[in-house]
């Protein structure tokens, strides 16, 4: 068991410093060229990492996986899109960059950019661990479930910027977990077998 803890904090503690050191290097940029086109540039991506443009309703009105790494810049045309409030999002390995702007009589205006850290869930034997950056201090809700049944849930407030939970799962109880994180009004999900 301390072996497990051990392990734990380091991973958090590695975790925490890779994550702080992209936080400071990861920004996006946005600027508008013409009225309806905008230039999004997003530093340090991983090919894999998938953008998104979407509404204020959540509808994901564009979506792209970023074919190589390095540096992402692309021009938009956004003379299609209906006025509202739309957000970019880069979703990373550890992160998601949100870059909110709003469309207003042919304008465009920029809001601010947000970080958003996702949650590390892991299972290790019967153990379940969990981490989470926020400097929010936002609601997270925590559910388990075993063979689609709910076993277990929780909903924190958390004081700290890093939220670290284990939950020991009975080693006599084989079969198909799930952990669901609702937090910053995204869901999260991992599925495991025991």
């Amino acid at each position: 068991m301390k072996t497990v803890l051990k392990k734990y904090l380091l991973l958090t503690t590695l975790m925490l410093a890779t994550l702080v050191g992209y936080a400071k290097e990861n920004n996006a940029n946005c600027s508008l060229l013409k009225r309806e086109k905008i230039k999004i540039e997003f530093y340090n991506v991983k090919k894999g990492a998938l953008l998104s443009i979407k509404n204020e309703a959540g509808t994901i009105v564009y979506s792209l996986e970023i074919k190589n790494s390095g540096n992402y810049s692309r021009i938009f045309d956004l003379s299609k899109l209906e006025e509202g409030n739309y957000t970019t999002e880069l979703e990373k390995d550890f992160e998601i960059i949100i870059k909110s702007f709003s469309v207003l009589d042919g304008n465009i205006t920029f809001g601010k950019e947000k970080i958003i850290f996702k949650p590390v869930i892991r299972a290790q034997n019967n153990f379940v661990l969990i981490s989470k950056l926020s400097f929010e201090k936002e609601p997270i809700k925590i559910s388990l479930y075993y063979n689609s049944d709910l076993i277990f849930s929780e909903t924190l407030i958390c004081s700290e910027s890093l939220l670290k939970r284990i939950y020991k799962l009975s080693e006599k109880e084989e079969g198909s977990y799930r952990v669901v994180m609702h937090c910053n009004n995204k869901y999260y999900t991992k599925n495991f077998k025991l």
